[in-house]
């Protein structure tokens, strides 16, 4: 397939997103890039600060139609990063998941639809498989989905949704579901970059139950070029997922990062296990990697360098974790519920 003219990307200031926006600047330089935002807490624009003058930018919400429809005017793809993501938070209040993943997803495809788009590329996420706890499988594209969380829900919906569109329009769609990501830019409400920061603060590193809660890591470098992948190679109407091979429990996350910090393993702090937790995720990427799509980071040193990050943009962080939704977040899901 050849490369767009133009592509729009939704959630293009978040991590992942902002991530993919530099990427395809190095990867497809003839590409226009049109990145629409509504700069939620999880919205950063210093994550686009260096490469503003590349890319047009929209601040606006994908449930909203008339924004929709004027970012994506001559879009010739949509890749749809925007979504609101943390588990946690949609156990305290899963109804901005309904309008963004749902509602907002649906705008979108209607408006690619009418638009004539030539693909729209949906990420989603491991999580709308389940729990595979018990068992030594791994997920596969054809598996039922059996989501779990309020978050996983909504991101199921929204592929539904997405399907639909191939089915009873034609519109060229592809999915991604990727697994846990981490690297530059994640907001530090997420395991890897909380416990980061935690760490350098000499804070406690908050584990849920005993830590084994084990994930799929992948570096987001590894994340983005398997989106790409799909975007330029997948078949229509098919979803591919995305993962590192890797299974690694969330103690172990603990460890490596207070290994490469120097801190004593005595700040990790047990907390009461999340409600509904799923214990284990992993998916083959086996029909990815038949595309061609290799992944790059080894769990060590995609850690080594994202920690590395972290240190340098101290700034960027401190920044974030001193705003008032990551402190609320804190205070309501940490602090108040220490075992």
């Amino acid at each position: 397939m050849a490369d767009f003219a133009q592509i729009l990307i939704t959630g293009g200031a978040g991590f992942i997103g902002s991530n993919y926006v530099h990427y395809v600047l190095a990867n497809h330089p003839e590409s226009r890039i049109v990145v629409l935002d509504k700069l939620t807490y999880a919205g950063n624009p210093e994550n686009l600060e260096d490469v503003r003058d590349r890319i047009t930018f929209i601040q606006g919400d994908i449930s909203d139609g008339n924004t929709v429809r004027q970012a994506m005017a001559n879009s010739e793809a949509v890749v749809h990063f925007a979504a609101e993501s943390h588990v946690d938070r949609s156990l305290l209040d899963s109804r901005p998941f309904v309008r963004t993943n749902v509602e907002g997803t649906l705008v979108l495809l209607e408006a690619a639809r009418q638009n004539k788009v030539r693909r729209f590329l949906h990420v989603s996420t491991d999580e709308v498989y389940g729990d595979l706890a018990g068992t030594d499988r791994h997920s596969l594209e054809t598996d039922i989905l059996a989501p779990r969380s309020p978050y996983a829900a909504t991101k199921a919906a929204a592929e539904h949704l997405v399907f639909s569109y191939f089915i009873s329009y034609g519109l060229d769609v592809v999915v991604t579901r990727g697994s846990n990501t981490y690297g530059p830019y994640q907001y530090p409400e997420k395991i890897i970059p909380l416990f980061i920061t935690n760490a350098v603060e000499n804070k406690s590193l908050p584990l849920y139950g005993k830590g084994l809660a084990v994930r799929d890591y992948m570096h987001v470098e590894d994340h983005c070029s398997g989106i790409d992948t799909v975007l330029y190679h997948g078949k229509t109407g098919e979803a591919y997922n995305l993962g590192a091979r890797l299974e690694v429990p969330g103690c172990e996350v603990a460890q490596r990062i207070l290994s490469l910090a120097g801190k004593p393993e005595s700040l990790v702090q047990f907390v009461v296990d999340r409600p509904g937790h799923d214990y284990r995720y992993s998916v083959d990427p086996g029909k990815a990697e038949n595309l061609g799509w290799q992944r790059k980071w080894s769990f060590n040193d995609g850690m080594a360098q994202t920690f590395a990050w972290y240190l340098r943009q101290e700034g960027w962080w401190r920044r974030v974790k001193g705003n008032m939704a990551f402190r609320d977040l804190e205070k309501k899901w940490y602090t108040e519920r220490k075992s």
